[in-house]
């Protein structure tokens, strides 16, 4: 299917940045690159599934780190992510605040860096650039959508209504407690952001021959 054509596509609701996260006794910043680097392919990385945005973005970043090749590890869900990097069972892993920030302020997990500018919503947390990683800029975000036989004035109807209620402030602070930015965009601005992503992630999914098996 094509999510660009097969869908009415209602609104872009909340985006949130994806951190790279590792044990806590891991080392920070370019240091952490530098192991990875050394340890190769003994180490790995874990997501929730194949084709993930953990998935494709950690293979991103590997595209843009040469010389880092963690092996993938797909799990259940981030439960079971949070538990093997505890463990020390994998060594990185990509998810949203939400997640990973209660395990990094406890001290069970290690916070390295953005897959994307500085946010709001971790304001502590520095990007991967700063740690040498270039062109990695990626979020997590949910979206509204419905049948692509969803009548035309239903479809008009949410997406006046829906981008408002998203922007109301209360709804606003509510969303950002937990973790998420609102946007509330145009079908437009979704059909946006579907085809950008398409474009970097296809190209990953290509370059790396990632399949769902």
């Amino acid at each position: 299917y094509d999510p660009s054509k097969d869908f009415a596509l209602i609104s872009l609701l909340t985006t949130a940045p994806l951190i790279l996260v590792a044990p806590a006794s891991a080392p920070g910043g370019a240091d952490f690159f530098a192991a990875a680097r050394q340890a190769g392919s003994q180490w790995n990385y874990g997501s929730v599934g194949n084709g993930s945005v953990a998935h494709l973005g950690l293979e991103l970043i590997k595209s843009r780190a040469p010389g880092l090749v963690p092996v993938h590890i797909p799990f259940a869900g981030n439960p079971q992510v949070v538990t093997a990097l505890i463990g020390g069972q994998i060594q990185m892993g990509l998810m949203p605040p939400g997640v990973a920030m209660p395990q990094v302020r406890a001290g069970r997990l290690r916070a390295i860096g953005l897959a994307g500018g500085r946010s709001s919503l971790v304001p502590d947390i520095a990007p991967l650039l700063d740690a040498g990683i270039k062109n990695v800029n990626l979020e997590v975000w949910n979206a509204l959508i419905g049948p692509s036989r969803l009548p035309a004035a239903a479809q008009a109807r949410l997406a006046a209504e829906v981008p408002r209620i998203i922007r109301d402030a209360d709804t606003r602070q509510k969303l950002f407690s937990q973790g998420w930015n609102a946007v509330g965009t145009s079908p437009d601005g979704l059909k946006s952001r579907i085809r950008e992503e398409t474009a970097i992630l296809g190209n990953i999914i290509q370059s790396r021959n990632i399949k769902l098996e």
